[in-house]
């Protein structure tokens, strides 16, 4: 008697979904080029060897029994699955990553790295996209102008926040294949780095904040008298590294600059954060913003990937990686990844 392994196999499911769409044995035959007979052979077969009934012989209908109805719909599912594997398959012969991993810096902008992640999605097989409407950097919302979504690259992205040299460190790990706002330090061998920009940051508090008074820049021994909110390095390996924090001072921890510019509009605490990430805040009043007599130069943030070898040829990287350092190369990319923050609620 032949076992489960060897008859649940992609024939045998493909002529269950066949009958199925069909509606009955003898159609089912001929789309699939056989005689009735040899049909129902096949089909008690894998009754036999399931030791089930998939059909309801009382009626002259292709009827499922339960277990038959479930094995129809897991059919589907692993005939669906198999077709999307060769798919891959066929596009990492092509050159496309099966997964590229992407760590992006909590200060960078996600409404711009998700217009990109629809940019890469709708690229056809040979790595055009379709016709869109406007780009990643301009505003634009690739992913529903043309045609239809696509075919796509085949290559599953893995998004991953980091904040400060956690960034760096998910690169350096092989966590990620590319970073995305990491500091402009020299990178270690078989990475490459380019510069995204520099982002502008502003000591911001609540207008019911006791600093809200201040006229005259704040020094450090006033801050140190007023608790700070802070974005908690995620680097787990490295030094994590700390920024405009003083000795001793009170520190609010918490995980993203949301929940950071959250703790800021309750009058929780004080901090420096991205002017982009608080514009909509400033203009309505809910944040202002005060001198402080420590500098504030602005953050001169870098993107970085793992080039492979120490020529850093970009030829010899995947096309998914390929195509995302192309996009990161244009200014108007760069610029909206550091500048364009999404609206906060209600505003």
């Amino acid at each position: 008697m032949p076992t489960t392994h060897h008859v649940l196999t992609p024939e045998a499911l493909t002529m269950i979904d066949t009958i199925a769409r069909s509606g009955s044995f003898a159609a089912a035959a001929r789309e699939l080029g056989k005689v009735p007979s040899a049909l129902t052979y096949s089909v008690r077969q894998l009754e036999d060897a399931l030791d089930v009934l998939l059909f309801d012989r009382r009626s002259r209908q292709a009827r499922f029994t339960a277990a038959g109805t479930e094995l129809l719909n897991e059919g589907r599912r692993l005939l669906a699955e198999s077709a999307a594997v060769a798919h891959r398959v066929k596009r990492v012969a092509s050159g496309w990553e099966t997964q590229l991993s992407i760590a992006v810096d909590d200060v960078i902008s996600r409404s711009t790295l998700f217009d990109l992640c629809e940019a890469f999605y709708a690229l056809q097989p040979h790595g055009k996209p379709h016709s869109l409407g406007g780009g990643a950097a301009d505003g634009g919302n690739p992913g529903r102008h043309g045609d239809g979504p696509g075919d796509g690259p085949g290559t599953r992205l893995k998004l991953r926040t980091e904040v400060l040299a956690g960034t760096w460190e998910a690169l350096v790990s092989g966590q990620a294949d590319l970073a995305i706002g990491v500091g402009m330090s020299s990178p270690p061998p078989l990475l490459a780095l380019e510069p995204l920009g520099e982002m502008a940051f502003v000591f911001a508090i609540s207008p019911h904040h006791p600093l809200a008074g201040a006229t005259a820049p704040i020094d450090d021994v006033e801050l140190l008298r007023h608790r700070a909110v802070a974005v908690a390095d995620t680097a787990q390996r490295l030094s994590p590294l700390t920024v405009n924090l003083l000795p001793g001072q009170d520190v609010l921890t918490v995980s993203n600059m949301a929940a950071k510019i959250e703790a800021l509009l309750r009058a929780l605490g004080c901090g420096f954060v991205p002017e982009a990430a608080v514009r909509e805040h400033l203009a309505s009043g809910r944040l202002v913003t005060r001198r402080t007599q420590r500098p504030n130069p602005p953050a001169k943030l870098g993107y970085a990937w793992r080039c492979g070898n120490a020529r850093r040829e970009r030829a010899s990287l995947g096309l998914g990686l390929q195509w995302w350092l192309k996009q990161l190369a244009t200014a108007a990319t760069r610029r909206a990844l550091l500048e364009r923050q999404a609206a906060p609620p209600g505003a």
